[in-house]
């Protein structure tokens, strides 16, 4: 396999090329092995990953690599809004189950949010 079937090439300035980095690199890395098995990327796994973000800021989840729970409202005022906006533009597009999901969670972030607030 040659270095340009590896990655791919950037070409920003027609005289210059970059390689970028390809994914085995990416993971040899951070020490991802390839055995792992990530959950498969779609819709619920893309609002519950801002859902952990947002429990990781509110101070509810502990905040991995530090095993210490820290608040950040800001941040995570940040997300919710963030899934605010999801809702407001996915409208009408999701099956009935992504926007029971996304209505629940943004329901119930909002209230530990105000809870945390004041």
């Amino acid at each position: 396999m040659s270095d340009e079937e590896k990655g791919f090439v950037l070409k920003d300035n027609p005289d210059e090329e970059k390689k970028t980095e390809t994914a085995a690199d990416a993971s040899s890395e951070s020490g991802f092995s390839g055995e792992e098995q990530l959950p498969e990327i779609n819709f619920a796994t893309f609002i519950f990953s801002l859902n952990s973000s947002a429990l990781v800021h509110l101070g509810m989840v502990e905040e991995p690599g530090t095993d210490k729970k820290m608040k950040n409202l800001l941040l995570a005022k940040q997300t919710i809004d963030i899934l605010g906006i999801l809702a407001e533009k996915t409208k009408g597009n999701l099956t009935d189950d992504e926007d029971n999901l996304l209505k629940s969670i943004l329901h119930d972030l909002r209230m530990m949010y105000v809870k945390e607030k004041s």
